[in-house]
């Protein structure tokens, strides 16, 4: 999942940013409003955490403008203020969660993910497909009860595939949402990343067809006969 991290504050920015890539995000930063705004404009994030006092463009008139545009985007608001007119005004101009600084990363990031999974209409944190659980509050994996242990860009790339299972996900598409842009991919980098956990996932066992190529389309994520 694609994450755009919108805060005035290096420090503030380089934790949320530093904490979300760890938990397998692909983040991208904006210092100030205008930056963020453009950034915003120019790609579907699947989540935006988004400060209110921003330099050059508030937090406020950030989300005004994008849902304005009719953007879908899910919007975390992270502010220093607190009151409850804050609060309801944020979200009456489009927000859909609010986190007050100071905050624990593991909130932050919990938060985050319930987002992610709103945006594609999944409300269990558990993705099933066979044998192989997907664990999205734990980030965990399991292939008939078997731990599999991935690397959080693996684990992302497996977890994007899940939350769309049974549709065909094109290359462009986990590009866009598994790499940010501090690491643009090589042109096979979506196919090497898919061949490796395709093996990493046959050698836990189980019906090794999970993860299948559509060529000319891109792969898709379904059970299978045996």
């Amino acid at each position: 999942m694609r994450v755009l991290v919108v805060e005035d504050s290096v420090r503030l920015r380089t934790y949320v940013g530093k904490g979300l890539r760890h938990a397998g995000y692909a983040v991208d930063t904006a210092a100030d409003g205008e930056e963020g705004m453009w950034m915003a404009g120019r790609m579907d994030y699947d989540v935006l955490v988004l400060d209110l006092m921003l330099p050059k463009l508030d937090g406020l008139s950030i989300l005004r403008r994008l849902r304005n545009r009719g953007s879908k985007t899910h919007v975390l608001i992270l502010t220093a203020k607190d009151t409850v007119q804050d609060r309801v005004k944020g979200l009456e101009e489009g927000a859909d969660d609010y986190l007050v600084k100071p905050f624990a990363m593991e909130e932050l990031i919990a938060r985050v993910q319930a987002l992610a999974r709103r945006g594609y209409g999944v409300k269990n944190p558990r993705i099933t497909v066979g044998d192989l659980t997907i664990d999205m509050s734990k980030r965990t994996v399991t292939r008939e009860d078997q731990p599999i242990t991935l690397k959080p860009r693996k684990y992302a790339l497996l977890e994007y595939l899940a939350i769309r299972r049974g549709q065909v996900v094109s290359r462009r598409e986990i590009e866009h949402h598994i790499y940010d842009e501090r690491s643009e991919p090589a042109s096979n980098a979506v196919d090497s990343a898919v061949c490796t956990l395709r093996k990493i996932i046959e050698h836990a066992g189980g019906d090794p067809s999970l993860i299948q190529t559509r060529r000319g389309m891109g792969y898709i994520i379904e059970e299978t006969s045996r």
